[in-house]
C-alpha cells in the first residue's frame, strides 16, 4: 500500500525533496526518487511499498552482525524491495534491484505480533536499506518498544540528520556497512555514490542521538582493499567515535555483477584487522570466515578470550554479571545483558 511519507520537504512547482537519505532527491510531480519506492504525487511524497515486505526471517543478532549489542538473542528481520545505492556486488540483489513493488503485506502491528509469537527479542530492519522505508520501520519500532522488543537498523549509513533525529528514541542500535574501506573512487565506480562523507556525518549524529553503533567493512579484492584507506578510516573511527567502537572486516563472495572477482583472502582481512588494532580500536573482527580466531571478542586488558564464538553462535561467555573479564577484571564494552542460554536454533525463512 502507499502512505504519505514524513521525511520530505515541499518545493515550488509541486516538486518535493526527500530527506530520508543523503541523496536528497528532488522529485518532480509524477516521478520518483533513485530508490523508486518514494514517489511524488500531486506535490506530496508517498512511500509506495508501506507494509509490503519482500523478506522476513529469524536470525541470531550476530548475523547482522552485532557483536556488542544484545548478544546471543534472536531477532525478527524484515526488509522491502529496492535500495538507495547501486552496488554491483550486492548479495541481496534479488530484492534490492527490484523495481516492481512485490511481497507480503504486513502492517506494523502484525510484524510485532509475529516477532513475539516466534520468541524473538527484537526487530531488525535489514536485507535492503531501511532508510527508504523509514516511515514504516519507525511505525513498527514504536509498537515494538511498547511490547518490550528492541529495534535495530542494518544500514549503509547514507542517512540525513533528519532521518537520525526521527530514529532517536525508537531505534536502539545500528550497524553501518562500509564497503571498500569507504574509499571514494570505489564508491563512485561500484556503488553509484557521489560522496561517502554523509556516512561520517550520520555516524556522528547516531552517536549524539545515543544509538549504539557498530561497523562492518566489506573488503573486495582488486577493487576495495586499500590499506591506506583502511588506515584513514580506522583512525577516523578511533578519533571520532571512540576506541570501543566495534568493526568487522568481512570477506567478499562473488555475486551479482562482480562474479569474476575473487573471494577475499584471509591474509588480506588479517592485514586490515592488524591496521585497525594498531590505530587503537579495541574490538576488531574478521567476518564471513567461520572458525577463524578473530570471530571472538578479546579482552583489551589482558588479551584473553572474553566471548568465544563460532560463526553466528556464542560458544562460551567468559564475562562476569557486570561484563568484566573473568581473567583480569577489565570492563568489556557490551550493550545488553548476558544471554540466559546459548543454543543452536533452526534458522528458517518464514516467508
Amino acid at each position: 500500500m502507499e502512505k504519505e511519507a514524513v521525511l520530505y520537504r515541499k518545493l515550488p512547482e509541486n516538486k518535493v525533496e526527500c530527506v530520508a537519505c543523503a541523496r536528497l532527491c528532488k522529485i518532480p510531480d509524477g516521478s520518483h526518487g533513485f530508490c523508486f519506492v518514494r514517489r511524488n504525487e500531486g506535490g506530496k511524497l508517498y512511500l509506495m511499498n508501506y507494509g509490503t515486505l519482500a523478506a522476513l526471517q529469524i536470525d541470531p543478532i550476530e548475523k547482522k552482525p552485532f557483536n556488542h549489542f544484545m548478544p546471543g538473542t534472536y531477532i525478527f528481520g524484515v526488509g522491502t524491495s529496492s535500495c538507495n545505492w547501486g552496488c554491483q556486488f550486492c548479495q541481496n540483489h534479488n530484492i534490492s534491484k527490484e523495481r516492481e513493488i512485490d511481497g507480503k503485506d504486513l502492517m506494523p502491528e502484525q510484524v510485532v505480533q509475529m516477532a513475539l509469537d516466534n520468541d524473538t527479542k527484537g526487530i531488525a530492519y535489514t536485507y535492503n536499506e531501511p532508510a527508504i522505508f523509514i516511515e514504516y520501520a519507525l511505525d513498527t519500532a514504536r509498537l515494538a518498544h511498547k511490547k518490550g522488543l528492541f529495534n535495530v537498523f542494518v544500514t549503509n549509513g547514507y542517512l540525513t540528520k533528519e532521518a537520525v533525529q526521527a530514529m532517536k528514541g525508537h531505534i536502539d542500535a545500528a550497524v553501518v556497512n562500509y564497503k571498500g574501506n569507504g574509499e571514494q573512487k570505489f564508491a563512485n565506480k561500484y556503488e553509484m555514490v557521489v560522496s561517502n562523507e554523509p556516512i561520517k556525518a550520520a555516524l556522528l549524529e547516531l552517536k549524539k542521538a545515543g544509538i549504539h553503533v557498530e561497523l562492518t567493512d566489506l573488503i573486495i579484492p582488486r577493487a576495495g582493499e586499500s590499506l591506506d584507506a583502511c588506515n584513514e578510516l580506522t583512525k577516523w573511527i578511533a578519533n571520532n567515535l571512540g576506541s570501543d567502537t566495534p568493526i568487522q572486516f568481512t570477506r567478499f563472495h562473488p555475486d551479482y555483477k562482480m562474479l569474476d572477482y575473487p573471494e577475499t583472502s584471509y591474509e588480506t582481512l588479517k592485514k586490515h584487522y592488524d591496521m585497525a588494532k594498531r590505530n587503537g580500536l579495541n574490538y576488531v573482527y574478521i567476518g564471513n570466515v567461520p572458525g577463524n580466531p578473530y570471530e571472538d571478542t578479546y579482552c583489551p586488558g589482558c588479551g584473553s578470550v572474553a566471548v568465544d564464538r563460532y560463526a553466528h553462535y556464542i560458544m562460551k561467555w567468559n564475562l562476569t554479571k557486570d561484563n568484566r573479564c573473568k581473567s583480569c577484571g577489565y570492563k568489556i564494552f557490551m550493550d545488553g545483558a548476558k544471554p540466559e542460554k546459548f543454543e543452536y536454533r533452526e534458522i528458517n525463512a518464514i516467508y
